[in-house]
Order: C-alpha cells, then sequence, then structure tokens
C-alpha cells in the first residue's frame, strides 16, 4: 500500500471516528432531554415550563443539526493541509459541537440527578439549560452558513473573495452571540484556561463602564465598583456587554483594555515568574541613512517616514547570557562567546497595541531555553500609524540587525513572531526579497493572519464565540492597519527621534558608553535604554551651523543646553520619575472639568532632590500620588466627550450594523497580505515553521499559506494545538501547560481535551441507565 493510500485509510478512518462519537453524544443527549422534557411537562411553574420548553428547544436543535454535520464533516478533509495535520474551521466547528455536546450532557446529568432533591437550584439550572438551547441553536445557524461556505468553495480554497458584497454579509450576520459569552463561555477550551477567559471577559465587562461612563475618577472607580458584582453574578448581563462592546466599541477601546497587560503590575510579572536575565535592555535606533553592502553591492534601506514623519524605531535585547561584543553589556568575566544565532521577534496585538514587554513573560524564556539573544521590534502601531508604517519599521530594524550583527548574534537569523507580529514578518522576507536583502535563514510565525480582508472562512466565524478576539475587535484592528487616513499626522520634530517609555533593569556603565561612542551611540544613564544614532552628529551639527552664523560661545553653550535638556527628557524617559511616594507634582491642576482628558506627566513637573523630599508635606506627598493615579487612569481612558452617545448605543438593542461599517474594499497587496504574493516571491521563502491552534480565527490563514509554501516545494512544517485560543502564547505566565514546552510545540501534544472521550461518555451513560432502573425499582 502506498503512502498516499496510507494517509487516505488514515483520514478516513478518523473521519469515521469522529462521525461515530458525535452520532453517540447526539443520542445520548437526545435520550436525556426526552427523560427532563417528560418530567418538567408535568411542573406548571414558571421555571418548569422554562425547563420544559429548552428541553424540546435542543431535540429540535439536534434533528436540525446532525444532516448539517454530517455534510460538513464529510468534507473538512478536503481542506486540510495534509492527513497527519488534519484541520481547518470546518473541523473545528465540529470539535466546538462536539464540545458543545459535552457541556449540554452534562447540564441535563446534574438536573437528573437533582431535580427531586429538596436543595434542586431551579432558578439556577434553569438559564443553564436555556444557555445549552440557545448554544446548540446558534451553532446550528453557523452550520447553515458553513454549507454555504461550502457551496462557494472551489479546489480545497477556504476563502471567498469572489461574491458579491451583499452574500458576504449574509454570512454570519444572523448568529446569535449571547449564548457563547455567557454562562457557556470558554466551554471549547482546554480547563486550565477557562478560568482565564472568564476573568478576561469579566475584566473587559468592568473596564468598559469605567471607560464609557462620565464623570470625575471617584465617580468612575465607584461605578466600575457596583458593577462588578453585577457581572459576576449575572453572566447574561456580562455576555449582553460583551456582545455590544464588540458590535459598538471602536478601536480606541481595543487599545486601552489590551494596554492593560502593560499595566505596572504587569511589566513587573516577567521578572518574578520568569527566568532571569543578563540582559534586558532597549535600543533606540535613530531614523538615520542606513546602508547593507549585500555582495559588493551597496543596498541603501529606507528611512520609515509614512504618516508619521520621522521617528525612531525601539528594539529591545533579551539574552540569557552576558556575551562577547554584545550591544550594552557589562564587562563582566567571564563572557560567553558571541551567539551563533539571533531571534528576531515581533509581538502580536492586532496592529494596535501591545510590545515587547507585554511579550516578555515568554521571550526571557526562549532566551534561556534556546541560549540565543533575542531582538524584540517595537513597531509603531494603528491606527496613528497604519499600514505601511509597522512594516517599514520592521525592514528598518531588520537591516540594522543585519549591519549590526557582530554585537548582538551572528551567522544565522532566524524571524520569530506571534499574530500581527508574524504578519510583519513575512511581510519583511518579501520585501527583503524584493529589495535585494538578505532574507531570514528560517521562519517560525505563531497564528499568523495571511489575508488582510474581509473574506468569510469558516475559521474566521469562530470570531463569534472568541472571548479573546470577538468579531467586531477583530475587524476593527484589521480596518484600523489597512484603511489608511490622510488626515493622520505627521510628526518629524527632533524630540521624537529620541522618545522611549522604558523600565530600568540595570544602568549602562562607563564600558558601554566609551564602546558605543565609538561607533557614535549615545547612552542614558540610569535608564536600559541605549540610543543608537545620530546623537553626537546631531549636536556637532549643531554646533557647525551656529559657527557659520558667527554666533557667540554663549549661543553655543546655549544650544548645547538644549540638546541635554532633549536627550533628559527623552532618551531617559517617562519613567525616570524617582520614587513614587517622594516625588512631588507641580503639573496637574485640581480645577480639571469633567470629561476632559488631563495633561500628561510631564518629567519636568517632578523633583527628586533631597530638599524637596524633606520639606515636603504629608499632604503634598499625598497630593502628588492621588495625582500621579488621576493622570495615569485618565491616560487610559483619554477624552470621554462622546460617551453619554455612546454608552446608550452600547445598552440599546439595536440592529446590528458592523457589517455595514466594516465591510470595506482592500487591495489584495502582499506586504499586507502575504498570501497574495506572487509564486516567484514565495518559492524564495526560507525554511518556515507555522504554529496554530484549532480555534483560532486565523486558522485558514495559517493552513491556506502553509499549502501555498508546500505546493511550490518550500519546506513547511504546520502545527496545530487542540485546546488553546489565538494568542495562547500570552499566557505563559498563567497556565502550567507553557511553562515547560512552549519552545517546542510538539512536546504540547499531550495537553488534554475539555471531554473526556467516548469511553467516559459511555460510561456516564451506563450510570444514567442504573439510576434510572433503580428509581423505578424504588
Amino acid at each position: 500500500m502506498s503512502d498516499a493510500d496510507k494517509q487516505n485509510t488514515t483520514s478516513q478512518t478518523n473521519g469515521t471516528q469522529d462521525h461515530e462519537s458525535i452520532t453517540q453524544y447526539i443520542t445520548i443527549l437526545k435520550n436525556l432531554a426526552i427523560t427532563n422534557s417528560d418530567f418538567f411537562s408535568k411542573d406548571s411553574s414558571e421555571n418548569g415550563q422554562r425547563l420544559y420548553i429548552s428541553f424540546i428547544a435542543i431535540i429540535d436543535a439536534l434533528d436540525a443539526l446532525l444532516p448539517r454535520v454530517t455534510e460538513v464533516q464529510a468534507r473538512a478533509k478536503e481542506f486540510d493541509f495534509n492527513a497527519e495535520t488534519p484541520g481547518n474551521g470546518y473541523r473545528s466547528f465540529i470539535t466546538v459541537f462536539r464540545l458543545a455536546l459535552k457541556y449540554a450532557i452534562e447540564v441535563n446529568q446534574k438536573i437528573i440527578l437533582k431535580r427531586s432533591s429538596l436543595l434542586f437550584r431551579k432558578n439556577v439550572l434553569t438559564k443553564e439549560i436555556e444557555s445549552c438551547s440557545h448554544m446548540l441553536s446558534s451553532l446550528e445557524v453557523c452550520f447553515k452558513h458553513l454549507q454555504t461556505i461550502l457551496s462557494w468553495s472551489t479546489a480545497g480554497n477556504l476563502f471567498i473573495e469572489d461574491r458579491p458584497v451583499e452574500d458576504l454579509v449574509s454570512v454570519c450576520q444572523d448568529i446569535n452571540q449571547y449564548c457563547f459569552y455567557g454562562r457557556s463561555l470558554g466551554f471549547q477550551f482546554c480547563d486550565s484556561l477557562k478560568n482565564v477567559l472568564q476573568f478576561i471577559a469579566l475584566s473587559m465587562a468592568i473596564f468598559s463602564e469605567a471607560y464609557f461612563s462620565e464623570g470625575s475618577l471617584i465617580s468612575k472607580a465607584t461605578n466600575s465598583f457596583m458593577t462588578t458584582t453585577k457581572y459576576i453574578t449575572d453572566p447574561e448581563q456580562r455576555a449582553k456587554r460583551i456582545v455590544n462592546i464588540s458590535q459598538s466599541a471602536d478601536v480606541d477601546f481595543c487599545k486601552a483594555f489590551w494596554f492593560l497587560s502593560e499595566s505596572e503590575l504587569m511589566n513587573q510579572l516577567p521578572s518574578v515568574v520568569s527566568p532571569t536575565v543578563a540582559v534586558c535592555k532597549v535600543i533606540v535606533i535613530a531614523p538615520e541613512p542606513l546602508s547593507l553592502n549585500v555582495n559588493g553591492k551597496e543596498i541603501e534601506v529606507p528611512v520609515p517616514t509614512s504618516h508619521i514623519g520621522l521617528k525612531s524605531v525601539q528594539v529591545r535585547l533579551i539574552s540569557y547570557h552576558v556575551r562577547k561584543g554584545m550591544l550594552g553589556t557589562k564587562n563582566k568575566a567571564p563572557l560567553e562567546p558571541p551567539s551563533k544565532g539571533l531571534i528576531i521577534h515581533c509581538h502580536g496585538g492586532g496592529f494596535v497595541a501591545q510590545s515587547s514587554k507585554s511579550h516578555e513573560g515568554y521571550l526571557r524564556d526562549w532566551a534561556k531555553r534556546l541560549n540565543v539573544p533575542i531582538l524584540s521590534i517595537d513597531y509603531s502601531l494603528a491606527p496613528e500609524a497604519p499600514f505601511p508604517r509597522a512594516l517599514e519599521e520592521v525592514f528598518y530594524a531588520y537591516c540594522w540587525a543585519l549591519k549590526n550583527h557582530q554585537f548582538l548574534g551572528r551567522e544565522k537569523i532566524l524571524a520569530v513572531g506571534d499574530s500581527a507580529g508574524a504578519n510583519l514578518l513575512l511581510s519583511t522576507t518579501l520585501k527583503c526579497i524584493d529589495a535585494g536583502v538578505p532574507i531570514p535563514h528560517g521562519i517560525f510565525a505563531a497564528y499568523v493572519p495571511t489575508l488582510i480582508k474581509f473574506a468569510p472562512s469558516p475559521a474566521r466565524m469562530l470570531c463569534m464565540m472568541d472571548p479573546l478576539l470577538p468579531f467586531g475587535f477583530l475587524m476593527r484592528c484589521l480596518k484600523a492597519y489597512a484603511c489608511t487616513s490622510s488626515d493622520a499626522p505627521r510628526v518629524a520634530s527632533t524630540a521624537n527621534l529620541y522618545a522611549s517609555d522604558t523600565e530600568s533593569f540595570e544602568e549602562v556603565t562607563e564600558s558601554d558608553l566609551a564602546e558605543l561612542q565609538a561607533h557614535k551611540s549615545p547612552v542614558s544613564e540610569a535608564s536600559d535604554t541605549l540610543t543608537y544614532g545620530s546623537l553626537n552628529t546631531l549636536n556637532s551639527t549643531m554646533e557647525d551651523d551656529l559657527n557659520e552664523k558667527d554666533v557667540t560661545s554663549a549661543d553655543i553653550e546655549k544650544s548645547q543646553k538644549c540638546m541635554a535638556d532633549i536627550v533628559h527628557k527623552y532618551v531617559l524617559g517617562r519613567d525616570y520619575l524617582g520614587s513614587l511616594f517622594s516625588t512631588v507634582t507641580r503639573g496637574e491642576s485640581d480645577t480639571d472639568t469633567e470629561g476632559t482628558r488631563n495633561s500628561q506627566v510631564d518629567p519636568e513637573s517632578y523633583s527628586s532632590s533631597s530638599t524637596v523630599q524633606s520639606s515636603g508635606s504629608f499632604q503634598n506627598r499625598l497630593y502628588g500620588f492621588v495625582s500621579l493615579i488621576k493622570s495615569r487612569f485618565n491616560k487610559i481612558l483619554g477624552d470621554r466627550g462622546f460617551i453619554a452617545q455612546q454608552k446608550i448605543t452600547l445598552d440599546a438593542e439595536k440592529p446590528n450594523r458592523l457589517w455595514d461599517e466594516l465591510c470595506i474594499p482592500v487591495p489584495n497587496n502582499p506586504y499586507m497580505s502575504p498570501y497574495c504574493a506572487s509564486d516567484e516571491y514565495l518559492r524564495r521563502f526560507p525554511p518556515t515553521k507555522i504554529l496554530t491552534v484549532h480555534m483560532d480565527p486565523c486558522l485558514d490563514d495559517c493552513v491556506m499559506f502553509a499549502k501555498r509554501l508546500k505546493s511550490l516545494g518550500n519546506h513547511v512544517t504546520l502545527d496545530i494545538l487542540e485546546g488553546l485560543p489565538h494568542g495562547f502564547l500570552n499566557f505563559s505566565l498563567v497556565s502550567f501547560h507553557f511553562n515547560s514546552s512552549i519552545i517546542q510545540p510538539h512536546q504540547i501534544s499531550d495537553i488534554k481535551r475539555c471531554s473526556r472521550g467516548l469511553e467516559s461518555m459511555r460510561a456516564e451513560n451506563e450510570r444514567i441507565a442504573e439510576f434510572k432502573q433503580r428509581s423505578v425499582t424504588a
């Protein structure tokens, strides 16, 4: 028997087993629902009749689902990457349906065991079984749309791009999402993450109350506190809030909520939980002309200028060991030899949020386990810096790393990214091919979107039930990045060349300063930020200009002082503020009006001198502390002049206009959507490893891109993990599953599914049958 025949046989066997398991689950659930409906048909109370109606709805939904699921399941294998890697959006929905059946079976069993008890909580279990019936009804609508997408699909293509807009809008528009964000939230994920996802959903609902409420800091905090109990005790209210946020909130809310991961507490978490590293420094690369010598040919690298003008590019260097020649390291003995490799990393965040700091937890672990330095790029974020700004900066930083590899890592360079960051690295590889720049030696892309446009696919429908990436969030992030605005601000001031916002890990020594000055690379003392670029050149240029104008030495001294102020204010960063409790603010006013954004805290408004500290009264210190907290809170919430109207929009139950707002044409630009690149360019890709999960809305993007590379003869592997959500790498600090195996994806294959398998279900069915027999005998 040939390998192809073996693969087909294996696929058919797996498909048959899956179909048998689903049929068994449906049989078990229908029997339980019939038993419960017969019991509560005689209950004339309100909850009793609600229970009866819910059981009947479950039976009807199962009858409607079975033929739809059977059709989708029969064709799902047509869209796999290969027989050894079964996975696509169709299979994901089959898994979701199986887990929904398991969840409904557990609730039905709970009711059977407790319905005759005096402690039977009829009101609570009524809501749970109603949630099950709504969930199965919504899945029936999902599978109806999956059948429609199947009828449109051709030649194993998971994307639908050639249909009229009206047809595309009809897909998913009438799906009831509320049932997926209530009591059953996170049912499709592994047990270790369910509580984490529920906490995130609860936090989103509570944060929205503060974000969209009017009033002062105290009133917002009070309002948030009062609504916390409501969302904890009433999952239906939480579900309504989350869905309405997803449909109505703009991208600014997405940015504000996701930037909570950048809070001071979360910033300190990696240093406590993750491995200690010897080097964790931020390098600020000045936007100046850059050229690479490739095979004797000088290649000019364009400086990023689109949308926001000249602005420095910030990168973070993480290394477990201090190595010889490494940029910004201390001269401690013994030094490790230079690394033979370097990882260039780009963080995720939907192109609109997060940074290298929010991903530092697993980057530290990687730096230790792989024993390779990591250079993580902090690119500018949309919507202030839409396409192609982030790509320009990543390409510029990549070329800068190639030019300065002797300070970072030598020989081999691997490009590693997740989500939006992986997209940028794939696009950067295309730019390298186009410009003649050496490409990375390998690419690792985790749950990467490869087609940035509104093109329905079965996996993208998973957004209808995703607690981390609801559909509205996904579409608004893609729109913010892909749709440029002519009104985007353009900034090209000297201050922006050296702006940074970093946290201090260790001071830069005099040896750093001496080493970097030799390469015209100034160092900010008392900070982990290294400014690599043209500060000295800029200062000397100012002196030359002043001398040409025949000015006095006092003018030169004044200009140098001005430049020193710029360095102090912008290079050291806004966190160079001294102790939180011992500083006194002079920049905040106690006459701020409601609904008006307070000015940001200015480093110059703080004083760390001993005189001020000793003379400051308790009231002044308390005022400084409260003002600092207030300013940071308002920095997150921003201007809320439109809040009253926005709040009404969130709370109102009105027709969903999300599709009309977000269904916008996006060009097939390969630098935005690597899946659209030509065969000529994709053939030149290095070995590529793609990692995704079955419940990822970007699963089909990964499968289709991997299939394209494979069809062109490229070396590509695809791993699809079970039970995990999009962005699971960020949960490595809170889930033990990942801390031991995050670097080697094949080791995560032993993560258990939420269901206990067919044998367990049969055992439960036998136990219920035995229980019923005992009841009849009694």
